[in-house]
């Protein structure tokens, strides 16, 4: 079970000067994906936190995302990368919030970081009006799979990945 996360930890929107963590966190995040299936996700390179770091900057830019950081003073702990969508036929549904990433440093978990974050992230969709929110988890991610099920999500699509050999 978490603990609750030190009084310390604030979520706040993501800033300019959080990039080189976020770059960090996000490439943290493809390393873990890459480990759970070589084939489907893709390697990290040297080049990944800097490449993320780019990528977050310019999508928190943009008024349907939602780019929320934990921080304890200038120290970022964690990130949450969501969005609203409109309708996607491909996807079978109408408007959505969708949570990209949620990623807390792996030396903090289990502080209840990852779920303040969550919530943040939920209500931040909700105040853009999202009529429900939508996420995907790796197949071997159980602690996140729990997170999200405690945070009131259920199932409703598997992924399946065939590689043409």
């Amino acid at each position: 079970m978490a603990s609750d996360p030190p009084a310390a930890v604030a979520i706040r929107p993501a800033a300019a000067g959080d990039a080189a963590a976020l770059g960090r966190l996000g490439a943290h995040l493809v390393a873990v994906h890459h480990g759970f299936d070589a084939r489907r996700f893709i390697a990290p390179t040297p080049g990944t936190p800097a490449a993320y770091a780019a990528f977050l900057d310019q999508q928190r830019r943009r008024p349907e995302v939602v780019l929320l950081v934990a921080a304890e003073g200038e120290a970022v702990l964690g990130y949450a990368y969501a969005g609203v969508e409109g309708n996607d036929y491909m996807a079978l549904r109408g408007p959505a919030g969708v949570i990209y990433d949620l990623v807390v440093d792996p030396g903090r978990r289990r502080e209840g970081i990852g779920r303040r974050l969550l919530d943040a992230a939920i209500a931040a969709l909700e105040a853009l009006d999202a009529p429900r929110i939508l996420l995907s988890t790796a197949e071997m991610n159980a602690p996140a799979q729990r997170l999200f099920g405690a945070a009131g999500f259920r199932r409703t699509m598997i992924e399946m990945t065939r590689e043409r050999d």
